[in-house]
């Protein structure tokens, strides 16, 4: 019962009830709003929310039970659901507010109020007529119960009344309020260029198309369709006494090699990435050497010949241009990260190492000696020389740093922070995680670094419940941001084991899927070892000890096959205290 309502009023009013759901949740109960600590019993406020968004406003039983706890066997749910509904009706007031009859649960049978549901039926029917956008738009304050936003039963219906949500803003041109929600919305940034051309603003055209470019990513391989790119060359063509800078011309050069390569016109796709990438070093544009590079190597790994092109690449931006060689590196750091990994990387790449240290040296290329020293120290972590790796690392740390190369001193302290942990300093490990989390954030490579120190923070974690909070502050940091699939992966598996060692095994499942979908992408390697950790940890949470033990055995294999000793060894200590 809450304060203000008498006991009296508790048992015989029937009441007018108004749910808020977007935003916050919120509930009013006669025009009386309920004080927030009323629901410091979370299964009542859960139980009214799942009956606030289902349809009618009524469940059976057995729906909410399997919704609110799946993992429960039927007695403990229905445990868990008499407390609820007890809590709930007295958080609201009244017997009355949930009848409970027939095994259907209904919330305020008399008539119940909810923000999400007038939200869809006035976008519904804006959107139909073609007409109010805006004022439909304006009933959606926020995306539906945010403080629950790992609850599995909430997503379809959020999912849903987002979609609806930026409908209506697309309809009403609302570009820029388009991209404050989906950074990357190719039509609302075409939207506002076209807004630009349209008034004579050739700057703001070339503005909004690079924004577009740098959110899309080359070195994801993703880049602006052609109606962008025709639009960009229109306003290029504006000013015919001004012709396009290098940096221009390159831009538009790349955006058509990803177009070409997205085509399967990969031949025309690699003569304009070609272009692109000599233009770029010519004019010393290192991000847009960079991207060429990335492109060319997706393109070369698509032949099975990336290996030979990486070391041309590397030994002609530091012949041409020593000082953009870090920036041909940060292209190729995932398929490096990839070949490392892989079968026999560390023996294959130890050769390479050397030969570019060498060439760096040759060539007075401080950026291509800390590459060198990277790649080093990186063999000699996998292969578990954990000292060396050390020393190899903290030399190229100071390279970088000389150099002024932030993404290589990200990549080097993310490795120093393998290092400590693999040594049992996880007080170290995160102190340096910490310290460079901002830096991977300002770097380029921001798609690729961030996620992966995030991984890193989730799996130094000693505590499930800390290690939870890790994973819910990386989400929050990533959500609408433009991520490497590849380089996500090891952050799924962390998530993952993170929330099945705190207990919540849906949250866990539901990463370990993504995870085995992401490595399905790639045969073989380290990637596949881990997600069979990752279950290994799932199956232990759910108490199958059995299969929990079969499934470190078998990440200890495949770690071992890539090469992996300690993690191997981890992997099998496990299998054996089971």
């Amino acid at each position: 019962m809450f304060p203000g309502r008498s006991s009296s009023s508790y048992r015989d009013s029937v009441a007018v009830c108004e749910i808020s759901v977007l935003g916050r949740f919120a509930v009013r109960v006669d025009g009386q709003a309920i004080p927030e600590h009323v629901w410091r019993h979370t299964r009542a406020a859960q139980l009214v929310k799942v009956l606030a968004l289902a349809d009618g406003h009524r469940l059976l039983r057995e729906q909410a039970m399997e919704l609110l706890w799946p993992d429960l066997d039927p007695a403990a749910a229905s445990g868990n659901l008499r407390k609820a509904l007890y809590y709930a009706r007295q958080a609201l007031g009244s017997p009355a507010s949930i009848a409970d009859h027939g095994g259907w649960m209904e919330l305020f049978p008399a008539g119940v109020v909810v923000d999400a549901d007038v939200f869809e039926r006035t976008a519904r029917r804006a959107l139909a007529a073609h007409a109010d956008y805006g004022t439909a738009a304006a009933r959606y304050p926020g995306d539906l119960l945010p403080e629950d936003r790992y609850a599995l039963w909430a997503e379809e219906y959020r999912d849903r009344l987002r979609g609806l949500h930026l409908d209506l803003l697309r309809a009403a041109g609302l570009w820029h309020e388009v991209l404050d929600i989906d950074p990357a919305d190719e039509r609302a940034h075409r939207g506002l260029m076209q807004q630009a051309l349209d008034a004579g603003d050739r700057s703001a055209v070339v503005r909004q198309f690079e924004l577009l470019r740098h959110r899309l990513r080359a070195d994801l391989g993703v880049g602006p369709d052609r109606a962008s790119i025709t639009l960009y060359e229109k306003a290029l063509a504006l000013s015919p006494g001004a012709p396009p800078s290098p940096a221009e011309i390159t831009q538009s050069l790349l955006a058509r090699a990803l177009v070409q390569l997205n085509s399967g016109q990969l031949q025309d796709s690699a003569r304009t990435a070609g272009r692109a990438r000599s233009l770029a070093i010519d004019a010393h544009l290192g991000r847009e050497a960079g991207e060429a590079s990335a492109i060319l190597g997706i393109l070369a790994n698509m032949r099975g010949e990336w290996r030979e092109a990486f070391r041309a690449d590397f030994e002609d931006s530091v012949r041409r241009e020593p000082q953009l060689a870090s920036f041909v590196f940060d292209a190729h750091t995932c398929l490096a990260e990839f070949s490392l990994c892989g079968p026999n990387g560390h023996e294959q790449f130890a050769g390479l190492a050397t030969e570019l240290s060498s060439s760096a040296q040759h060539h007075r290329s401080v950026q291509g000696e800390a590459i060198g020293e990277l790649l080093a120290g990186e063999i000699a972590l996998f292969s578990g020389r954990l000292e060396e790796a050390r020393s190899r690392l903290t030399k190229a740390l100071q390279l970088y740093e000389n150099a002024g190369a932030t993404s290589g001193r990200v990549l080097s302290m993310q490795r120093l922070a393998e290092v400590a942990v693999l040594a049992g300093e996880r007080g170290q490990a995160t102190r340096l995680l910490h310290v460079m989390l901002p830096m991977a954030h300002a770097t380029w490579l921001g798609p690729h670094l961030v996620v992966r120190t995030h991984a890193l923070l989730v799996d130094t974690s000693d505590e499930p419940e800390d290690a939870v909070q890790r994973v819910e502050t990386a989400d929050r940091e990533l959500e609408g941001t433009s991520v490497c699939p590849p380089c996500s992966l090891g952050y799924l598996v962390a998530a993952s084991k993170a929330f099945a060692r705190a207990g919540a095994l849906p949250q866990s499942q539901r990463r370990l899927d993504d995870a085995e979908r992401m490595a399905g992408l790639w045969p073989g390697g380290a990637a596949h070892a881990a997600v069979w950790e990752a279950r290994a940890v799932l199956r232990h949470a759910h108490g199958d000890d059995e299969r929990a033990r079969a499934f470190w055995q078998e990440a200890a294999d495949r770690f071992a096959e890539v090469g992996r000793p300690l993690d191997r060894d981890r992997c099998r200590a496990q299998a054996t205290a089971l």
